[in-house]
């Protein structure tokens, strides 16, 4: 993959985040726009797990046909925004395990900070899915990834539903091996780290809070 985001171009993906994009979406609605258009994402960010044939028997007789071939999942969000994302990429992979990571933003320096961390024990063997509805300034989507290279995890992919250009380049600029996903790229952060024109603070829009 190129040193750029894969961006989503389906219609319905597209639709949804301009919906989701609207000051006027309600918080309910806002939650629910996130968990389908992160189920929708879902389909490609998993479109490389191996497959295996197995024999099956049909009411009409017997098929060789394809299964996943055991590939081990986790989705770990970013909290607490990420948490937006895991229900619909479960309703896709619901035997993937879920860590969770917090990670907030000083609001003075822009920096992560690490508060939480817990995670499959398994991690090292696990291709790992991290979910933040926001790619800003992507100081803390590089610190999570730190922290699950750091327990062992080795092929990891990062999700979110839009990205800022500056994002972009500097989580390919510390982490070149994890390929990032979203729905859209948006140009520029303003002086507080905001994407613009964004969607204001996800984590606010998902809980209703302030």
């Amino acid at each position: 993959m190129s040193k750029s985001a894969f961006v989503f171009d389906h219609p319905l993906i597209q639709h949804k985040i301009s919906l989701l994009r609207d000051k006027n979406t309600t918080s309910k609605e806002f939650r629910e726009l996130a968990s389908e258009i992160s189920m929708l994402m879902g389909y490609e960010v998993t479109r490389d797990i191996p497959l295996k044939e197995i024999e099956i028997e049909t009411p009409m007789g017997y098929a060789k046909t394809k299964v996943i071939s055991g590939k081990k999942l986790a989705f770990v969000p970013i909290l607490r925004a990420g948490l937006g994302m895991v229900d619909g990429m479960l309703k896709l992979v619901p035997m993937a395990r879920v860590g969770h990571i917090g990670v907030y933003r000083d609001h003075e320096t822009l920096e992560p900070v690490e508060y939480y961390c817990k995670l499959p024990q398994d991690i090292c063997d696990r291709d790992v899915v991290l979910l933040d509805p926001m790619l800003a300034t992507a100081g803390s989507a590089c610190d999570a990834i730190k922290i699950v290279k750091e327990r062992g995890a080795k092929n990891i992919k990062f999700v979110c539903l839009i990205a800022a250009k500056s994002g972009v380049e500097r989580l390919h600029q510390e982490h070149p091996d994890v390929d990032i996903y979203c729905a859209a790229v948006d140009e520029v952060l303003n002086e507080k780290g905001y994407i613009v024109p964004g969607l204001g603070d996800a984590g606010d829009r998902l809980f209703g809070t302030k």
